[in-house]
């Protein structure tokens, strides 16, 4: 039905940056809020931070002021910059959409995850 499919994680220094983005794909008739969360071992999954289909956006405190999220609707792409990357930034980071697909006569809403991407913040 729909993929949600992450690039961009890896290896990264403290203060450096990486850019993450999550395309879907599948019979999607339109897509509502995107976002990002991120988890680590034993903990639960956080918000890093979402953007409405109007590009209304809210972010985590913890990332405020050093993440930036967008989305390309034309692509059906979000983004996230992550800039003055810090050792408490490691985590995998999962996409996530809801997303109305085609069913029978009515698109109907979903929510999605991506498979996760690896960010790792070290020296």
């Amino acid at each position: 039905q729909v993929q949600l499919v992450e690039s961009g994680g890896g290896l990264v220094q403290p203060g450096g940056s990486l850019r993450l983005s999550c395309a879907a794909s599948g019979s999607i008739f339109s897509i509502n809020t995107m976002g990002w969360y991120r988890q680590t071992p034993g903990k639960q999954r956080e918000l890093v931070a979402t953007i409405t289909s109007s590009e209304s956006t809210n972010y985590g405190d913890s990332v405020k002021g050093r993440f930036t999220i967008s989305r390309d609707n034309a692509k059906n792409t979000v983004y996230l910059q992550m800039n003055s990357l810090k050792p408490e930034d490691t985590a995998v980071y999962y996409c996530h959409a809801y997303v109305r697909i085609y069913s029978g006569s009515v698109p109907r809403q979903y929510a999605y995850w991506g498979q996760g991407t690896q960010v790792t913040v070290s020296s």
